[in-house]
């Protein structure tokens, strides 16, 4: 994995660290399960404090980009399984909400759904949801 830090860049370095492993991860350079260098490691070959390749990786997992797998290392996360998570997660915070709004409004949520989801199937293609 070759990575360029510019030390004269207004960029700060743990950012640039991330933005190109982010873009090789996407780019399919850094393919799933590829393991990364030790935040020691990465560090030591850029010149750089530890704590800042450390936050660069840390970043990274928060986006699901990357997993650490304990005294194993660090790897390359399955995208398509943490996008899964990020929206499943998204639909249960929705649900959440509108649960909470329709209580706060005095209409029961199973039946404000009910409701919401008739609609939703009458202004479907064809009828149907």
């Amino acid at each position: 994995m070759i990575l360029r830090v510019d030390s004269t860049s207004a960029v700060p370095p743990y950012e640039q660290i991330r933005a190109q492993i982010a873009k090789m991860i996407d780019a399919g350079v850094l393919p799933m399960d590829h393991r990364l260098p030790t935040i020691r490691q990465l560090a030591s070959d850029l010149g750089l404090a530890g704590g800042t390749v450390a936050r660069a990786y840390r970043e990274l997992e928060h986006d699901g980009y990357i997993a650490p797998r304990g005294r194993h290392g660090t790897f390359v996360a399955d995208r398509l399984a943490t996008s899964r998570k990020d929206r499943e997660q998204a639909v249960i915070e929705a649900a959440s909400a509108f649960a909470l709004q329709a209580a706060h409004l005095g209409v029961d949520p199973r039946r404000a759904l009910d409701r919401a989801l008739q609609t939703l199937g009458s202004s479907a293609v064809g009828g149907r949801p």
